[in-house]
């Protein structure tokens, strides 16, 4: 314990005004969410919108913006995201750091800006409605984003990836009810690697997080045998496996 603090010890009332006036703090969202393509293909596509002002006017960004006085980074984070998509198609929202490089956001005032980071997570096959300065963009075909964006998608899509190995995570990219093939899906698209739905059904199943719905799913064009559908069996994350990790299918 420290007592009797000497006067030249004492931050100045000076100073106190002076980080007041030169430290921002920022929220920013990376959500990402399981879509088609042009070509079909289902692919990891994140939420951007394109910038209308300085600096990087024109590129694409995550939607966040400046927390206020009296918000916690968690509410600033859901009412910013609010703007650009309806939060209930959002299932799944966590902290994912602090990017704080002292030139993140140049500014001529001299202000530094932090940023928390935060990872969401759209399940396949809910489509919200966005504003005109907002689009979907495969993770592996970005435009060219805003500032330190791109290395934000990047930690925010290395740890979902990490994630869909040791928690139940995948049931915030999977619609309601699905078949194993529309599972794999979107397990393949999230890891960038396929998956094979046998064994993908067996580790799911053995962790507790799979069910059985008793419906199956109706036959495609070519016809066939109709496939069995199923559901997560929580909708809370939850670690299910430390120790667990998803290879490439050999």
């Amino acid at each position: 314990m420290i007592e009797n603090m000497t006067d030249s010890s004492k931050p100045e009332s000076g100073t106190n005004e002076m980080l007041r006036n030169s430290l921002l703090a920022e929220v920013l969202a990376a959500v990402f969410t399981v879509r088609p393509d042009a070509a079909g293909e289902h692919r990891l596509q994140v939420l951007l919108w394109q910038r209308g002002r300085a600096p990087d006017a024109g590129r694409w960004a995550l939607p966040g913006g400046v927390v206020l006085p009296e918000e916690d980074v968690d509410v600033s984070a859901r009412r910013q995201l609010a703007a650009k998509v309806d939060l209930s198609g959002v299932a799944h929202l966590e902290q994912l750091g602090v990017f704080s490089a002292p030139d993140r956001v140049p500014s001529a005032a001299g202000v530094r800006v932090l940023a928390v980071g935060f990872l969401g997570l759209v399940p396949i096959g809910v489509d919200p409605r966005l504003p005109d300065d907002t689009a979907w963009y495969p993770v592996d075909a970005l435009p060219a984003t805003a500032l330190d964006h791109g290395e934000i998608i990047e930690r925010a899509h290395q740890r979902l990836r990490a994630k869909l190995s040791y928690t139940n995570i995948g049931f915030a990219l999977a619609p309601n009810t699905f078949t194993l093939a529309e599972l794999r899906r979107s397990y393949a698209a999230a890891l960038g690697h396929d998956v094979d739905p046998t064994n993908l059904h067996r580790i799911l199943s053995r962790r507790g997080m799979l069910a059985p719905t008793g419906t199956t799913a109706a036959s495609g064009p070519s016809g066939g045998r109709p496939a069995a559908q199923f559901r997560f069996t929580m909708h809370e994350l939850r670690v299910t496996d430390p120790f667990a990790a998803f290879r490439p299918r050999p």
